[in-house]
């Protein structure tokens, strides 16, 4: 007589294996299902560490809010000099972004320059003041914070994102018009090249400030994002309170 233990490890007979086969067919599994996988998780490819795309994550997902009350008074007078260097918010972001960048005063009123690639066009713009076609524009619009939770924050805080570098940026001013106050899920640049760095922007402002994210726009992000995993989130900026001095209608 052959032991049992033994007998446990024949091989299957090609009739056993048959009637396995059919078991496996009627209960509607298959031998890869059998075994742990990763899930229906395709939302986004690996996020290396410190990448926009983790930081998508973070995100608090709610509802758009009213737009009732929204005015751009309430995020303060435009282009305050918040980090007392003595020149306007609008002029530091030309003077940060043009090229051959030239004064009228020597050091903050910017008379001309170039945007030598502008980030949402890829074309190359020339800069002069009074007939300018260059607009600084907030990466997340006034508007927009508006409507996922700047409506609630005192105001020194509407001040300090209205006027922070790290949600400003010089751009096509018709393509700025075009945006409107547009977020992630229904507006991009057109320039594709930049599209990686715009939406780590808008997920770094978000970040900062606590905004929300509509489920539409936060899918939007990961999509553009999941293209560039390694994409970095941006940081820096002014803190997010301004001085005691400003006040916001």
């Amino acid at each position: 007589m052959i032991p049992t233990a033994l007998r446990a490890r024949r091989p299957l007979t090609a009739a056993a294996a048959t009637a396995l086969a059919a078991l496996l067919t009627l209960t509607g599994c298959t031998p890869d299902q059998t075994r742990p996988g990763r899930g229906a998780d395709t939302t986004a490819g690996p996020a290396a560490r410190g990448s926009a795309l983790q930081a998508v994550a973070a995100l608090d997902v709610k509802g758009r809010a009213p737009r009732t009350g929204y005015a751009r008074a309430r995020f303060g007078s435009a282009w305050a000099d918040t980090d007392g260097n003595g020149c306007g918010t609008r002029d530091d972001i030309l003077r940060r972004d043009l090229r051959g960048v030239t004064f009228r005063d020597g050091r903050c009123v910017v008379l001309s320059g170039t945007l030598a690639k502008d980030p949402y066009t890829g074309e190359t713009i020339r800069y002069a003041r009074g007939r300018s076609q260059v607009d600084i524009d907030h990466v997340v619009a006034l508007s927009d914070a508006w409507q996922k939770g700047a409506a609630q924050w005192p105001a020194r805080k509407r001040i300090a994102l209205a006027n922070d570098p790290l949600n400003l940026i010089a751009v096509d001013a018709s393509a700025n018009r075009r945006k409107s106050d547009g977020d992630t899920a229904t507006w991009l640049p057109a320039y594709r090249p930049y599209r990686c760095t715009y939406v780590a922007h808008q997920v770094a402002v978000k970040r900062k400030y606590g905004l929300w994210v509509t489920r539409a726009e936060k899918a939007a992000m990961v999509r553009v994002l999941d293209s560039c995993p390694q994409e970095r989130l941006p940081g820096g900026g002014n803190p997010t309170e301004a001085p005691a001095r400003f006040h916001a209608g």
